[in-house]
């Protein structure tokens, strides 16, 4: 596994967060075993016991949150046939940024005829925030892949609202080689009037994506539809053997979303459902 270049910081800057974590999972025996753990800094992978289905593994950031300066490294490889579902300890929330902005790197590789399931809670925002994230997913042939990102800007709950800030989310998947999905979303500084219009959230605070690589995609598309419904949608596209599923969704706060998320992830993740953690 190539390993993400990230900053390590000097004693200078310990106030700074930094972490990197790498899980490889490997099928053996019938089932998906672990095979290779590594935590360095605030990053930690946890494993809850399960007793059959993919190998499932929890993110947590010691560090409580992000800010800016502090830099992250998930690394996940799933080998040939075997499964794994990635999930996090709870929604990652990124605080206002004095200066630079928090930085979080993820590099998923699956191997032939391997699945992952990346199914992060959701990423909560603050007002003059500061965030950039890069998803970096490569598929060998007969690999599937099933991801979300979801992302609340403002807790309404709480009085609170990201009205200024700076948000940045790319996306590279990669099958044998060969890109079949590339997107980059970015908002700010004004995050509260680019989300009013209507061609972007029409006043929404809550987004998400959601993508399925998988030869079952196409099937798939009007129950995925029917539960996006008006606020979001879904389109389906052959690439190589393949077939991609893409769903966008977005409500007026973080429950509304969730309401839509479970079910459609429970949809798409097939026999292995929801991570434990969503229904806790």
């Amino acid at each position: 596994m190539d390993t993400i270049e990230y900053t390590k910081f000097s004693a200078a800057l310990a106030q700074r967060a930094a972490g990197l974590a790498q899980l490889g999972c490997a099928s053996a025996d019938g089932r998906t075993r672990l095979r290779r753990l590594y935590q360095e800094g605030s990053a930690k992978i946890r494993r809850p016991a399960v007793s059959s289905g993919p190998l499932e593994a929890v993110l947590i950031n010691t560090a409580g949150g992000l800010t800016g300066g502090d830099r992250l490294a998930w690394e996940v490889d799933v080998g040939a046939h075997a499964s794994a579902a990635i999930t996090t300890q709870a929604c990652e929330k990124v605080y206002r940024a004095a200066s630079d902005h928090a930085d979080v790197r993820v590099r998923l590789t699956v191997g032939e005829n391997g699945r992952i399931a990346w199914l992060p809670q959701e990423t909560i925002v603050f007002d003059r925030a500061a965030f950039a994230r890069t998803l970096e997913i490569d598929l060998a042939p007969g690999a599937e892949a099933l991801v979300l990102e979801a992302t609340v800007f403002g807790r309404l709950a709480m009085g609170e609202r990201a009205a200024h800030g700076s948000f940045h989310d790319r996306w590279r998947v990669r099958r044998d080689g060969r890109l079949i999905h590339a997107e980059d979303f970015r908002i700010g500084p004004d995050i509260a009037a680019a989300l009013g219009r209507p061609a972007v959230a029409g006043g929404a605070i809550a987004v998400a994506t959601l993508l399925l690589v998988s030869p079952d995609a196409e099937a798939l598309l009007h129950p995925v539809r029917e539960i996006v419904g008006a606020q979001g949608g879904a389109s389906f596209w052959s690439v190589t053997t393949s077939g991609k599923l893409l769903a966008r969704l977005h409500a007026g706060d973080g429950y509304q979303l969730r309401q839509r998320l479970v079910p459609l992830v429970g949809l798409l993740n097939g026999r292995a459902g929801l991570p434990k953690l969503w229904s806790l």
